[in-house]
């Protein structure tokens, strides 16, 4: 089984800057791909950031130039650096991973319990 321990959530006022923590443990697994989603009050879950194997980034148009995802692949961890927060990142932040397990062909994907980031204006 793969576990996820999220952290950083929390209030924060508009401009202010939070950092998310999320680490993958459990079973022998390789990491294709993993980042964070987010769902806000009365919308649909939607991709914030994401890292690849290569550490090709994508980033949802909403917070570029304002969030930044980078990975420790030692510690198969993934971190999301937001800065100049808007009431409007308002969400529920989920980890999610694409992981390959030894023996397997398919790539599965994972997620986290999710963490509360609240901005006020």
């Amino acid at each position: 089984q793969v576990q996820f321990v999220e952290s950083g959530g929390g209030l924060v006022q508009a401009g202010g800057s939070l950092r998310l923590s999320c680490a993958a443990s459990g079973s022998a697994f390789s990491i294709n791909a993993i980042g964070w989603h987010r769902q806000g009050p009365g919308k649909q879950r939607e991709l914030v950031a994401v890292i690849r194997s290569g550490d090709s980034t994508n980033y949802a148009d909403s917070v570029k130039g304002r969030f930044t995802i980078s990975r420790d692949n030692a510690k198969n961890s993934v971190y999301l650096h937001m800065d100049s927060l808007k009431p409007e990142d308002t969400a529920v932040y989920y980890c999610c991973a694409d992981l390959s397990f030894p023996s397997r062909s398919n790539v599965y994907r994972y997620w986290g319990q999710g963490t509360q980031v609240t901005v006020s204006s």
